[in-house]
Formats: structure tokens, C-alpha cells, sequence
């Protein structure tokens, strides 16, 4: 696994063999715990830590039940798990990763779904032009929410554009991003649908009758799951 460079950026990476940890003024820190979540609140951007980059098929991840929560690839009976192509995709749609300090807590029903939450972080999909690297910790502007319902468990994608991305300033709410690109969600919800099934497993199902909810819905959901990740920090070990 190579370790790119993060010049700019307060947060580096140390490869460990097959795992990738996270450092600060020395330190090694939780990409999970440790990093805020919000950027910048009074302008609604928060942090996205990028566990698979665009047209990559490696299905990285962060480990959640490790000391430091190092990025690792995820296994598969037996071997390191890989994403098949789906078409029009190569690998992962878009730049994928998580929400630092946010919980999707398996105990409790969510409150669109009705279906209890996946015991991760909140996912992101990043839609920015420019293809980011494992580890990388990029502000983005959340822009909307989805949510995908995997082996009976609700699994929101939240839609976001990187601060940086030349389209950033066009796009503020879900609206903007079919205006821009369209047929793109659509396309996106179609992948998040079927892309196990060359795994041999069955198509997923999008909540919700397919509707991608705007940004709005995409902050609420995001100050629940980090008040959700509050309560299971209290109890948390590591």
C-alpha cells in the first residue's frame, strides 16, 4: 500500500504493512474519533475520510474494532475483497469514505427507514471531479442523502461535493447536482443497487421508493449520527 503525500494537509499517514494508520503532531489518532467532523460549521462543510478512491476496486476501509482504526482492506472469504466493475463504472462511482464522529447505531430504528442502522460510520459519496487517495482528509459540502438497505440494515450514503472541486460554488442542494450531471443519481442509486450481485449476492434495495433527500435532511441526519457516535464513544474502550 503506498503512502502518498500529505504536504498539506495536518493529518499523515503511516504504511504498516497491509494497514494504514493516521498520525497528528506526531501521534498516531483515530481517523474515526480523533478527526472533527465539522470543518467549518457556520459554512456547513465537514471532514471526509477517503477510503476508496474513484475507479478503484480495492474495497478499503476503516477497521472499527482496532486499536487507531487504521484503513485496511476489507476480507472476503478468506481473501482481500475486490469490487467488480459495473457498468458504465469503473470500480467505486465516486469517491467513497466516511464521516469522522458519526455512528449508525444498530440499536435504535431509523427514523425514515424503520430499519436499524449498519454499525458504521456515515458513508459519503464525493462527486468532485478529481480523483482522491486512500487516506485523504478532504472538506466537503454535503449536498443531499440516500439510503441503501444491505442485508437488512439502513445504510445512508450522503452526496457530497469537495470545498475545492471548480463546480463547488453551483452546488448547494440535491437539485443542483441533477441540473449539473444529470441521469448521474440515478446511475449512482443503480450501482449502489446491484454491485454485490457479481458476488453472488442479491440486488440491495434503495429506501425510501429511491428518493435522494436534500441538504437539509443531509445535516439533520448528520447531527443524529454524530450525537448517536457521543453516546457510543462514552462506552467505547479505545
Amino acid at each position: 500500500m503506498a503512502t502518498p503525500s500529505t504536504q498539506n494537509s495536518p493529518y499523515k499517514l503511516r504504511n504498516s504493512g497491509d494497514r494504514l494508520f493516521f498520525e497528528k503532531n506526531g501521534e498516531t489518532i483515530s481517523p474515526w474519533h480523533d478527526i472533527p467532523l465539522f470543518a467549518d460549521s457556520e459554512n456547513k462543510t465537514v471532514n471526509m475520510v477517503v477510503e476508496i478512491p474513484r475507479a478503484t476496486n480495492p474495497k478499503m476501509e476503516v477497521s472499527k474494532d482496532e486499536q487507531y482504526n487504521p484503513i485496511k482492506q476489507d476480507v472476503s472469504k478468506g481473501k482481500p475483497r475486490m469490487i467488480a466493475d459495473v457498468p458504465p463504472f469503473k470500480g467505486y462511482p465516486c469517491n467513497y469514505g466516511a464521516l469522522p464522529q458519526t455512528w449508525e447505531s444498530p440499536d435504535i430504528n431509523d427514523t425514515k427507514t424503520g430499519i436499524p442502522g449498519d454499525d458504521d460510520p456515515l458513508d459519503v459519496c464525493e462527486i468532485g471531479d478529481r480523483e482522491s487517495y486512500c487516506g485523504e482528509v478532504k472538506r466537503v459540502k454535503p449536498l443531499g442523502a440516500f439510503a441503501v438497505l444491505d442485508e437488512g440494515e439502513t445504510d445512508w450514503k450522503v452526496v457530497a461535493i469537495d470545498v475545492n472541486d471548480p463546480l463547488a460554488p453551483k452546488l448547494s442542494d440535491i437539485q443542483d447536482v441533477e441540473d449539473s450531471f444529470p441521469g448521474y443519481l440515478d446511475s449512482l442509486k443503480t450501482w449502489y443497487r446491484v454491485y454485490k450481485v457479481p458476488d453472488g449476492k442479491p440486488e440491495n434495495d434503495i429506501a425510501l421508493g429511491g428518493k435522494v433527500e436534500g441538504s437539509k435532511f443531509a445535516f439533520d441526519l448528520i447531527e443524529r449520527c454524530r450525537a448517536e457516535w457521543e453516546k457510543f464513544r462514552k462506552g467505547y474502550p479505545g
